[in-house]
């Protein structure tokens, strides 16, 4: 039997471990979570924190806490914890230790050997910072591979054709984005480029600057000399962040902040997803050139890039994704979470050298794209019925996302949402698979904000709702079946276009049941119609009506014909 390789995520934010179980990769929970806060503190006693613990004692001890040390590695650094200072090394390797301990009482054995990611722009010193690290953790670190490597390996594991893929990798501290080449036995990294201080903790960077100008602005304080005040911003702009990936707006609220004039100052301030893009769409500009600095060192152009990864948890961010559909032309794949794939390609890479079978992710996606329409640019013209994708195809599910639209006059008392599935940008042009309406919103000027929420379940139920943001005013529509209501509509189309082709008494049998369907709903709309018709058009209705069933009966198809035609008539006359 083969020694047990475990594949490890070493990350700024957040860290995996997994391993191939079944042929498949599978990660491996710590404390209840498959992800591993990178945080390494001391309690009150001394002992010590990894991982979640260290992350909520963060905000009160920050200086009895280190984060974000992957940003260290490879350095001549030393880093204060409390009254101690340690190596990077040594920081990262408790979080290795604390991880191996995870799948040794996962797996119930010992572990002893690992493969661990790193940035493709990683250098030797920072690599080999890396394998000291697993040393120290009691692991032999049989390999060291690039995280777009592992990535496309979680994503293409039992790929059987060649292809060329680009590897955009944000994550919280560093930033790479690789050219790679898919063979059946070899993937290679034709090219890189990157930045080892770029990331997630840049763009919470800009949240917290913000909401210390708005404290230094509306509060008169200044909390940047406040070491615990400063860990709680930052914890709450990362929550915000966060949010801001799914909905338009975020609350970032702390209580007993600070004291001034012996009084407490109550942090509650109010961001919207348009203020943060534009804090950080500087950032989002350099990953653009690096992504072109990648194409032309692996000398290729955009037309020979067969697909687009997203890896990191920062890419998440929706203007990330819109950013790069513009520039490659391509929508990114995202079906695999971007904060496991890299550990689960690790996994991988490790069942490969232990010499076992591995078969690719398997993961629940949508295969559709949900949205609603709404009156916005259309091929330079303002269009009513413009589609506005909410849950974009091949999304993981569950899943929950929301955006902010705004009436469009003044008074506006009521909207309505029609909810669609398909990829047209012409919302028309898509199928309408549900709407409501939502009645007695506030007698207010035009931009009367209304949120509305998608959120799709793992049995393809989607729930959407629609919120007046100022009032809580809200409606909801729940769909059954919404992923898998277009299957069979698609397979009853392709039988539908097989039936031309089929000549003779096939054909004539689906005439006849057509014609059955149609004069059944017509019987029904009649009997609705009764009960509001006068005397004398009610016994007409009736009248017709049992001799459109006899017709039926019988299955005289003439007399169906005629029995249908005087019933239209008349529900035409009645309506009108």
């Amino acid at each position: 039997m083969s020694d047990i390789i475990i594949g490890i995520d070493l990350g700024t934010t957040n860290s995996e471990v997994a391993v191939v179980k079944d042929g498949r990769p599978q990660i491996i929970e710590v404390d209840d979570a498959k992800i591993l806060p990178s945080m390494v503190g001391l309690a009150d006693d001394g002992s010590l924190l990894v991982g979640r613990a260290a992350r909520n004692q963060y905000v009160l001890y920050p200086e009895r806490t280190v984060r974000s040390v992957k940003r260290k590695m490879g350095e001549d650094v030393s880093l204060d914890m409390g009254e101690q200072s340690y190596r990077p090394q040594e920081i990262s390797a408790l979080i290795l230790e604390r991880l191996k301990r995870a799948a040794e009482e996962h797996l119930g054995e010992s572990v002893a050997k690992a493969v661990i990611t790193v940035p493709a722009y990683f250098s030797d010193a920072q690599r080999q910072a890396t394998r000291d690290a697993g040393q120290l953790a009691g692991l032999e670190v049989v390999r060291i591979i690039n995280e777009p490597t592992a990535a496309a390996l979680a994503y293409e594991a039992d790929h059987t054709t060649a292809k060329t893929i680009l590897v955009y990798d944000l994550g919280g501290g560093t930033f790479d984005v690789s050219v790679v080449r898919l063979s059946q036995d070899v993937t290679e990294v034709l090219a890189s480029h990157g930045n080892n201080h770029l990331g997630g903790d840049d763009f919470d960077a800009k949240l917290v600057a913000h909401v210390v100008e708005h404290l230094k602005q509306s509060k008169g304080v200044d909390p940047s000399d406040a070491r615990a005040a400063m860990a709680r911003i930052v914890r709450a702009c990362e929550d915000a962040k966060i949010a801001l990936s799914d909905a338009p707006y975020a609350h970032i609220e702390e209580e007993y902040l600070l004291e001034k004039d012996g009084g407490p100052v109550n942090l509650s301030l109010e961001i919207d997803r348009e203020t943060y893009e534009d804090m950080i769409a500087g950032y989002i500009d350099e990953t653009l050139e690096a992504v072109h600095i990648a194409l032309k060192g692996a000398s290729l152009a955009v037309s020979d890039i067969d697909e687009v990864l997203l890896v990191g948890g920062a890419t998440r961010t929706p203007l990330i994704q819109q950013r790069l559909e513009e520039t490659l032309g391509m929508q990114p794949r995202s079906e695999v979470d971007p904060d496991l794939c890299v550990a689960a390609g690790a996994a991988i890479q490790a069942a490969v050298i232990a010499g076992d079978q591995v078969s690719g992710v398997l993961v629940d996606i949508t295969p559709y794209t949900f949205g609603t329409s709404a009156m916005s640019i259309l091929n330079g013209e303002p269009y009513p019925y413009t589609y506005v994708p909410l849950i974009r195809k091949n999304t993981p599910i569950p899943v929950t996302k929301t955006e902010a639209f705004e009436t469009l006059y003044d008074s506006q008392e009521a909207i309505d949402v029609k909810v669609y599935q398909g990829e047209d940008a012409d919302a028309l042009n898509n199928t309408e698979i549900g709407s409501f309406r939502i009645e007695g919103l506030r007698d207010v000027a035009a931009g009367n904000i209304i949120l509305t929420t998608f959120s799709l379940d793992l049995n393809g139920i989607l729930q959407v709702t629609a919120r007046e943001k100022s009032t809580g005013l809200e409606q909801r529509i729940t769909i059954d079946n919404a992923t898998s209501r277009f299957e069979t509509q698609e397979l009853d189309a392709a039988r539908e276009r097989l039936s031309t082709l089929i000549e003779g008494e096939a054909r004539d049998v689906t005439a006849e049941h057509r014609g059955s369907v149609q004069a059944k709903a017509l019987i029904e709309k009649a009997e609705r119609l009764m009960d509001t018709a006068s005397a004398e058009d009610k016994e007409d209705l009736v009248d017709m009506t049992e001799t459109l069933r006899d017709a039926l009966d019988s299955g005289d198809t003439g007399a169906i014909d005629e029995a249908t035609s005087a019933l239209t008539d008349l529900i035409y006359y009645l309506e009108t």
